[in-house]
């Protein structure tokens, strides 16, 4: 009789360590689903599994190609540094610029008519104030009327775009 109760004993004693033990399975089994899931995503979000990583180059495949704009004969001009046309007449402008050419043939001009392009570009710039030249919509304003205004003094081509190598404002 000592025996059976010592094994009801027992018994109860492995009773409640046994429902433990489902409960620890079930933790496991629920962070190892979750584990796999993000390693599953992850791999399928980066083109890492091998059915989805085709998939992603059609993708890219079908998107058009830009092509590459090839950029005409360039010439540099020396640096511009003006007072600008503020009331306080404490900031100056230095700027950098490069023409962009329509042909070859019109570097001897350029080079010929240097003197009124520089009288016309320190003019032009002397008269705009701050918030003229601030601010990418300033720099595209004054692009725009830069080329337009050289325009006027060539003859055999034209300047199609300026590149501004440095520009500060102070």
């Amino acid at each position: 009789m000592a025996n059976l109760e010592e094994e009801k004993k027992e018994g109860e004693e492995k009773a409640p360590a046994g429902k433990g033990n489902p409960l620890k399975k079930l933790i496991v089994l629920v962070i190892a689903v979750v584990v796999l899931a993000g390693g599953g995503f992850y791999a399928w979000k980066s083109g890492l599994l091998p059915g989805f990583a085709k998939e992603k180059k059609k993708a890219h495949a079908a998107t058009p190609v830009v092509p590459k704009v090839e950029i005409g004969p360039t010439r540099s001009m020396d640096t511009f540094i003006v007072n600008l046309a503020d009331p306080s007449g404490k900031r100056y402008l230095k700027v950098r610029m490069d023409l962009e050419l329509s042909d070859e043939k019109m570097m001897m001009e350029i080079d010929k008519r240097m003197p009124q392009l520089r009288d016309a570009i320190l003019s032009s710039l002397t008269s705009k104030t701050f918030e003229d030249v601030n601010g990418i919509d300033g720099k595209m304003q004054l692009r725009a009327e830069m080329v337009a205004m050289l325009n006027q003094y060539l003859k055999s081509g034209k300047v199609t775009n300026i590149f501004f190598t440095e520009f500060i404002v102070q």
